[in-house]
């Protein structure tokens, strides 16, 4: 035998072992494809939605957004009567 034939049953041989290691399916079936729940938004309150919008309105992203809102938060909260 020459090489080259040799060379050619060896890739045969190879390729029916592999197919046969790659026939056996998994027993259990795959499972059904289900949505996944979606979060349930959060109310916000009022105060929380007017300083969200007059941080927009100034065009606020970042760090100053986020201390603009804490700001806003506090002085709002702060001016509302407490129950």
């Amino acid at each position: 035998m020459t090489i080259a034939c040799r060379a050619a049953a060896a890739a045969a041989i190879s390729l029916l072992l592999a197919g046969s290691a790659f026939a056996q399916a998994p027993a259990s079936p795959a499972p059904a494809a289900t949505p996944a729940p979606a979060k349930a938004s959060k109310a916000h309150s009022p105060e929380s939605l007017e300083c969200s919008k007059q941080a927009d309105d100034k065009g606020l992203k970042g760090r100053e957004r986020k201390k603009f809102r804490k700001e806003c938060m506090k002085e709002a909260k702060g001016a509302a009567p407490k129950q």
